[in-house]
């Protein structure tokens, strides 16, 4: 009897084990892993290949300064690279999943105090502080987005994989060429500065109709109108002829100053803004830009 019970004993003992290691199987969650191909709000999720995201932050010419905003974030791999070289960086994802599975990885790869990750709509997303965005989007979203990106403050960069921003022309391009089969390119955007409007200068009234770097527009002196041709920005140098004469100049804020060539003669130009179109006013946005650039510290954009 006692040899029997003996016996019994660990058979017993086994069968519960078994039955709790069961129960534990059925209850341990499962670890999400986000699958190439999954259906998204706006896009399917497609992730950026590894060498392309160091490719793009190179071409943006990412600091420890910078703040990189990603929309549309997936699985946080932008926004991670950037932190890894000492950039702030956040990241914005319709998907609660993938925000908590970008939240993870960042922790993994120790930058979880400098990459950040939102749930919410890319659309409806305020990223005006950003000083650079790192973006794998289609055309139609870039296509949505473009009122924001031109509202950016002048020297924000935005660099995109494969599908540019609609009818922007880029500063620089570069492809990766080994063996690569897709999502092979990548293109750089600096944000100009913004001087569309009615302006008041030495010579007359200046007019200018802005399309992201080309300038078109008017001079007005008096009854006489004259156009603007041949007009571009790039960051804040303004370039543009008017009756055969050269305007270069550079603008600041509500003021551009610079030289007018005709022929061997050279005048000094002078021009201040006296409205604007579709921004907000530059005095209003200065103590903003102010702020913002001393918090994160961002310079100029490299000449």
């Amino acid at each position: 009897m006692i040899r029997a019970s003996v016996c019994v004993l660990p058979v017993t003992a086994l069968v519960v084990s078994a039955s709790v290691a069961a129960l534990g199987a059925q209850t341990a969650p499962r670890q999400y892993e986000p699958k190439i191909g999954q259906p998204g709000k706006d896009v399917v999720w497609v992730p950026n290949p590894p060498e392309m995201v160091e490719k793009m932050l190179d071409l943006a010419r990412v600091t420890p300064k910078d703040l990189v905003v990603d929309l549309g974030s997936g699985d946080g791999r932008n926004v991670i690279a950037a932190a890894r070289r000492g950039a702030r960086g956040r990241g914005v994802e319709f998907n609660p999943d993938l925000v908590e599975y970008s939240k993870h990885q960042a922790q993994l790869a120790g930058v979880a105090d400098k990459a950040t990750f939102v749930q919410g709509d890319m659309y409806e997303a305020d990223f005006s502080d950003a000083t650079v965005l790192a973006l794998f989007l289609l055309p139609e979203n870039l296509r949505k987005l473009m009122p924001k990106f031109v509202e950016l403050e002048p020297g924000t960069r935005i660099v995109a994989n494969t599908f540019g921003l609609p009818g922007w022309t880029p500063e620089s391009t570069v492809r990766m060429e080994d063996g690569c089969r897709s999502w092979c390119e990548a293109m750089l955007y600096i944000v100009p500065a913004h001087v569309q409007g009615v302006w008041r200068a030495d010579n007359g009234t200046l007019e200018f109709r802005q399309e992201h770097q080309a300038i078109t527009g008017t001079l007005t002196d008096g009854d006489r109108t004259t156009p603007i041709e041949n007009g571009t920005l790039r960051l804040d140098e303004i370039t543009f002829t008017i009756a055969g004469a050269t305007y270069t100049g550079r603008v600041q804020g509500d003021r551009i100053e610079g030289s007018v060539t005709t022929g061997d003669r050279q005048m000094r130009f002078t021009a201040v803004r006296q409205q604007s179109q579709s921004r907000e006013p530059s005095a209003a946005r200065r103590p903003r830009e102010a702020a913002r650039r001393q918090a994160s510290g961002s310079p100029a954009w490299p000449r």
